[in-house]
């Protein structure tokens, strides 16, 4: 499946220089209608794609590297839990790092959806494409896509010898290496490909405590794949991937004693992380004569195991400390067939997806400097399962018009156990040290050891059924105008970080949504200028709201409930302008208007429900503008190659972060800039970039504490902001060479 662009491709074939300008100009090959490879131009849905060639140069190392690039997008990440994702597209998004909370934006990987938001936002390498599908997307890829999709696909193996390598280093310093080989292992019948990363950050950040690096993390992944091809109906793929990482926990900043905008932090505990993971992934095509079309099965498995420790309070006295431990494994299954009989196209199939999670967590708290640390433990174990049918039927009622129908069933159940926040004590029953939950190792018998489940059996159940009519008219190959009506389904379920004191477990209960897209894709003056635009009006009914209440013994006390109901509208535009040769501009432009329209929850604390301060909340991370914009330029050099230069700069709107809207995350204004150097022959490239180089700074997270002099605060009432914060100024050179 090509999915880097023809002109690229023929620019490898041929040996000459790659133009920076043709790569990111070119339509990429999607998979998003499960269909087989479709122009991303002709899908009729909001979707913004990466091929391998983009992301090169682009610079990307994980998921966050393209929050900016993309109107209404944000893939920001949490700080209290290294690699979880907090993803929000068109103002639909979660602030949890509780992996029981599921996302509003689902992330599948070679068509494996990953069950928890706990370890996605790892470093990329050896890509085929990245998707990002913007709106519901609930009949062909089921529950949590009520924001939007993200898919990746790494690469697969090839029927002819391929090697590359890359190698770079970057502010911190972070050195990075991977390389991948690929070949036949029987010709035409059997190939291989194995890929390996190891990175090695010493930590973008000082921490004044001791005027150590801060932030240092290592991360080594291979990936191995075989692919079997026993006729030409007939591929098999098989991929495994296994990664670990470990270092230093989220980096916090106190406002309390640093500036809003500085990137100054201190900690007398600098805290860690560890996780690793496996997965397994086989996939299988056959075509078939029935319809012309392709039965493709699907089956996954996955284990995580992360462990983390963050200093909340970023003091240098030990005042509120956290503690996480994630356990989760995954299986999942789907069969499908897609086809055409004359003017119909029909996608049908079946979708199993089962997962057991644990989740514990530590709070080792001191507000109060007369009293000792006080440590609280508790966590609960969830087993979760569910099926579903899916089907979308395309009647080309002529050859310019198409009328699109589909709906899936999603049956759900989940089993949760909790056990209630307490204080934890040794094995003499005194109480515990600073390190709640053991030594950070991952794994072993220690759960069962320290959990203790007090409310077993606490069953859920669901049943929805999701539709989507569409309509697609496209009177040339130039122009794609579309519109459609769908509905999508978010799971409920348990708040396993119980921080209620003696409290009873609260459910909560699923969330729907109804939303109306209507948009065109347009090509002029022989695709040299590009326009797609979208507008969208989205209705959620039961919405999930993540409340967080600060609290004199435990820092904060969650609240998760189904708040009500709330509208989201807004628009996109994306465009690209090629009038000269070897000259690209590129834009975007976002805008999300939401409000809450019904209010069934108390959500400012004030102990009234329903009031106009509640109504007159605004949605967390719900960014009202963004936009950026893109200059490329690439110099000839003859002989020599080709010189292309970027520079980029976007724009993201502040957003409040906490549902009662007393903490607020910064606006992003970020200038990025790179120039390349490939050589004629094309077999090795040297790249220098910088990203943030105006050093702004920027946080995945901003929560509010209690205002006491533990934590710098003069002990007034309120809270105290505590900023998860982003690398600022990044300066990395790249090298890269395959043969």
């Amino acid at each position: 499946m090509p999915l880097s662009s023809p002109a690229v491709a023929q620019a490898v074939a041929s040996g000459q220089p790659q133009n920076v300008t043709e790569i990111l100009q070119e339509d990429i090959v999607v998979t998003a209608q499960k269909r087989g490879p479709a122009n991303v131009q002709n899908v009729p849905a909001a979707i913004t794609a990466f091929g391998e060639a983009q992301l090169q140069a682009l610079n990307v190392r994980d998921l966050k590297s393209l929050t900016y690039t993309m109107p209404n997008v944000q893939l920001d990440g949490i700080g209290t839990a290294k690699g979880t994702a907090n993803f929000t597209i068109r103002g639909l998004g979660i602030n949890t790092s509780i992996p029981s909370i599921d996302p509003t934006v689902g992330v599948f990987v070679n068509g494996m959806y990953l069950g928890i938001t706990s370890g996605v936002i790892m470093d990329d390498f050896d890509l085929e494409a990245i998707e990002v599908l913007r709106g519901p997307q609930g009949v062909l890829f089921g529950r949590n896509v009520t924001g939007g999709a993200v898919l990746i696909r790494t690469k697969r193996p090839t029927g002819e010898f391929t090697a590359s390598a890359r190698a770079g280093v970057e502010s911190g310093p972070n050195w990075t290496i991977d390389g991948a080989v690929s070949g036949p292992l029987v010709r035409d019948l059997l190939s291989a490909r194995i890929a390996a990363y190891h990175s090695d950050d010493a930590g973008w950040f000082n921490n004044e405590y001791d005027n150590s690096h801060f932030g240092a993390s290592k991360f080594s992944i291979v990936r191995p794949s075989i692919l079997l091809t026993p006729s030409n109906a007939i591929d098999f793929i098989l991929r495994f991937e296994h990664g670990e990482g470990k270092g230093d926990g989220g980096v916090f900043q106190n406002e309390a004693l640093f500036p809003q905008g500085s990137f100054r932090t201190q900690s007398n505990e600098e805290g860690f992380f560890a996780s690793n993971w496996n997965q397994l992934i086989g996939e299988l095509n056959w075509k078939v004569p029935f319809g012309n079309g392709t039965v493709t099965a699907i089956g996954g498995w996955r284990e995580f195991k992360g462990r983390d420790r963050v200093d909340i309070d970023g003091t240098t006295m030990t005042v509120f400390n956290l503690d996480l431990l994630t356990k989760q494994n995954q299986r999942s299954g789907e069969l499908r067939y897609a086809g055409t009989f004359g003017n119909l196209g029909i996608t049908t199939g079946l979708y199993y997806f089962q997962q057991n999670l644990f989740y514990l967590e530590g709070r080792t708290t001191r507000f109060n400097l007369a009293l000792p640390v006080a440590n609280r433990v508790g966590g609960g174990i969830s087993d979760h399962d569910s099926w579903s049918a899916f089907g979308s039927l395309d009647w080309h009622v002529t050859p310019e018009i198409t009328l699109n129908a589909g709906a899936r069933y999603n049956r759900e159940r989940k089993n949760s156990s909790l056990s209630r926040v307490r204080a934890a004590t040794d094995s003499l029953g005194g109480a515990a040290g600073p390190d709640i939950l053991g030594e950070g190792q991952i794994g072993g018998d220690f759960e069962a050891e320290t959990i203790n489940i007090s409310d077993p059996n606490l069953r859920q159940s669901w049943g929805d059924v999701s539709p989507r009519f569409g309509i697609q008219w496209e009177p040339s190959r130039e122009t794609n105008v579309y519109a459609y009506w769908a509905k999508g389904f978010r799971s409920g379920g348990l708040n396993i970080r119980h921080t209620g004191l003696g409290a009873p477990p609260t459910l909560f209960d699923s969330e729907t949504q109804k939303a109306v897209e209507i948009g065109i894709k347009q090509d002029f003056l022989e695709r040299r200028v590009h326009l797609n635009l979208a507008a969208f009006r989205s209705k959620i009914i039961g919405i999930q709201r993540d409340s967080n209440i600060p609290d004199s013994v435990l820092g904060n006390v969650q609240i998760i409930s189904n708040a009500g109901n709330a509208r989201v509208q807004g628009f996109e535009v994306e465009g690209r302008l090629a009038l000269i040769k070897n000259f690209l501009v590129t834009g975007q432009l976002g805008y999300t208007n939401g409000k809450y329209t019904k209010i069934t929850a108390d959500l400012n604390g004030n102990g009234v429900i329903g009031d106009g301060g509640d109504l007159a909340l605004k949605l967390p991370r719900l960014a009202p503008w963004s936009y950026g914009v893109s200059v490329v330029h690439n110099l000839a050099l003859g002989s020599w190659g080709n010189l292309s230069t970027r520079i980029s700069y976007n724009y993201r709107d502040g957003a409040f972060y906490t549902v009662n809207n007393t903490t607020r995350l910064r606006s992003s204004k970020i200038l990025d800039a790179s120039i390349m150097l490939t050589p004629a022959a094309n077999r090795w490239s040297l790249s220098v970039y910088g990203t943030n180089l105006t050093n702004r700074a920027t946080w995945d997270s901003q929560s509010s504490f209690p205002n006491v002099p533990a934590m710098g605060g003069d002990g007034t009432g309120g809270g105290i902001p505590f900023n998860a914060l982003n690398r600022g100024r990044v300066i990395g050179v790249n090298a890269r060479g395959s043969f």
